[in-house]
Parts: C-alpha cells; structure tokens; sequence
C-alpha cells in the first residue's frame, strides 16, 4: 500500500489546532485523596470486561480501596484470578462469567450483583472488541459482532443499570467509549462506529435524566486515547501488518481517570491531554483532525509496522494467555522499531 500524500498546509494547520486545544484546556486533576478512597469503600461496582486490560485494572484498584466489585466477562479463569487480588487486597469480589452481547446474561449479572451485594452503586460498561483493516477486508460476521459487543451490549448494561438507579434514586453510569467515539480513525470503522454511538447514548440518556430531574443519577462517557492494553493484542486484524497506534498512553493513568470519573462523573471524560487536544481540535477544524488522524493511523499500521498473518482475535472467542493490563504494545514497537532502523542503516 502506498504512503498517502502529506499536504504540507494542513500539516501546519493541524499541528496548530493541536496545540492550541492542548493549551487551551491545560491539564486536569485526577487524583485521588483519602476521603474519595473513603468513599469507594464498601460501594458495589460492576465492571464488564474485567480480565484483562482497563477493566482488569479498574476492578483492581478498585478493590485496592475496599470497593465490593462484580467481575464480569467471558473467562472465568482470568475473573477468578482478579477476584484472588482483590480480595487480598482487601476488597470483595463476585465473580459472574458474562457475554455482555447477550441481554440475558447482562440481566443475570445485574440480579447476581443484588443478591449479593443489595444495591449497585456504579456499573462500568468497559467490555469491548475491535477489528483492524480495510473495511470490505474485514469479514461481515467480525463487524457484526463488533456492533453486539460494543454497542449492544452497553445498551444491555445501561438498560439494567438505570432500571435498578431510578428505583434506588441513585447511581452512576461509566460507559467507555473512546477518542474515536469523535474522531473516526481509518481501518477501524466498525470500532469507531460504536464507539460514536456510545457517546450519542450517553449525551441522549443525560438529556433524560435532566427532564426527569433525577440529580443523583449520573452518566459520563470516558473518551479514552490508544492505550497500551491487551486490546491490540486481542483485536480482530485483517492489515496484514501488527497492530500498532503511535503515543499509546500507560493504562495505569486511564484506570485512574476512570475511577476518579465514578465519583466526579463528568458527561464526556477526555483521558489526558492527547485525547482532549484530539476532543476539542475535532470541534475546531473536524475535516482537518480526521484527515490528520486517517494519515497518522495509515503510516503506523501499513507502512511502520510489521507483516502478520489475518486474525479474528478474541472478537468471537475468549484468548487465552491475554489477561494482562498492560498490553507490551509499547514495548513491542520499540522493538520492531529498532530492527527496522538496523536494517534500513547502511553498513
């Protein structure tokens, strides 16, 4: 595949865009004090796709602070390791194995939580799965199922969660959708597709709650950059290259964002100043940013990344030996980039 033309215009315009989001919206606090850990403590979270990568960590620092925490997703195996940390840690853990494409399993999850634990005061959507490749080279079944899993399934666990916090009158829903849910990026649109209908669920459902004046129920939609997390290695990919995403953030920091977001919910959470200068630089020049991002993706995945054979990932079935949080994608392109440069360096 050829590299796309770089007009060098918009390259100075978008550059320009860039930085000024980035200086405009600064940075912001996510740290968390004694007394949001004092708050954490003996709530019940439930969290999808909690084996591995945000979810994992998520439920993890989570049950670091004393949380009750529900450990939803398809391995039983990797759920009942993260359980193990968290009940050293501390913390308490129910473990309930969910395909969260499927409404009745969603719905078990949510009567397990109650049983257990009688209230549910926050419910993270976090499960989700991609593809990587040219659109028509992705097999139908693979983007279907990209749409049950991410979208359908949040629309499932919104549902049961809003159900149980209109009849508490209180709750907090986190939903993940991502700095693609606004910029769609160039070989992942079905990805992108639900993550933009996530944000559309989240800023539609908020409008609800303010025409029902329920204040003490809350939706934030967090709005993730690339992160280094076993989702690229888990992702479904049809490039022909590894998958690879320049700037990746450490997810230690996205996990911590998303649990500063269940106790200050803002509507939409940009995770660090990459994904806000992609957020605003998108309502400022969107034709720019799009075109900027589509060529930035093109590069990394065709031309800087590496050959690999065609994948369907764990869009269909569970991997084994992908549980951690960190993903190594970081590491690894460090190393793929260093083997590229040895052999493009004259002898």
């Amino acid at each position: 595949m050829t590299r796309p033309a770089f007009d060098h215009p918009l390259r100075l315009l978008s550059n320009a865009v860039v930085l000024c989001a980035a200086l405009l919206l600064g940075g912001c606090a996510t740290s968390l004090s004694g007394s949001d850990q004092a708050a954490i403590a003996g709530k019940t979270y439930v969290v999808t796709g909690a084996s591995s990568g945000l979810g994992r960590g998520v439920a993890e620092r989570l049950g670091g602070m004393g949380a009750n925490v529900v450990l939803a997703a398809r391995r039983a195996d990797a759920l009942e390791d993260v359980a193990t940390r968290i009940r050293a840690a501390g913390g308490a853990a129910l473990v309930v194995p969910t395909d969260v494409a499927e409404a009745g399993q969603v719905e078990q999850l949510a009567r397990a939580t109650l049983e257990r634990f009688g209230r549910i005061d926050v419910w993270i959507n976090n499960a989700g799965v991609g593809a990587i490749g040219r659109f028509e080279d992705v097999p139908l079944e693979d983007h279907a199922r990209i749409v049950d899993v991410n979208l359908k399934g949040v629309i499932y666990g919104s549902h049961v969660a809003l159900r149980q916090f209109r009849t508490q009158g209180s709750g907090t829903l986190v939903n993940l959708g991502s700095v693609e849910s606004v910029i769609p990026l160039a070989y992942h649109a079905s990805y992108a597709s639900t993550k933009a209908a996530i944000l559309g669920l989240g800023r539609a459902l908020n409008e609800e709650l303010r025409l029902a004046r329920l204040d003490r129920v809350r939706v934030a939609t967090i709005l993730p950059w690339a992160t280094d997390t076993e989702f690229f290695n888990q992702a479904a990919n049809y490039s022909g290259h590894r998958p690879r995403m320049p700037l990746m953030d450490d997810p230690a920091k996205v996990v911590d964002i998303i649990v500063h977001a269940t106790l200050y919910p803002r509507e939409e959470v940009p995770t660090g100043w990459k994904a806000r200068a992609a957020y605003w630089s998108h309502r400022i020049a969107p034709d720019v940013a799009e075109r900027m991002a589509a060529n930035i993706a093109h590069e990394a995945q065709f031309e800087d990344s590496p050959p690999a054979p065609p994948t369907s990932g764990a869009v269909h079935r569970p991997m084994q030996g992908t549980t951690g949080i960190d993903g190594g994608v970081r590491e690894r392109m460090r190393q793929e980039d260093a083997a590229r440069e040895r052999k493009d360096s004259p002898i």
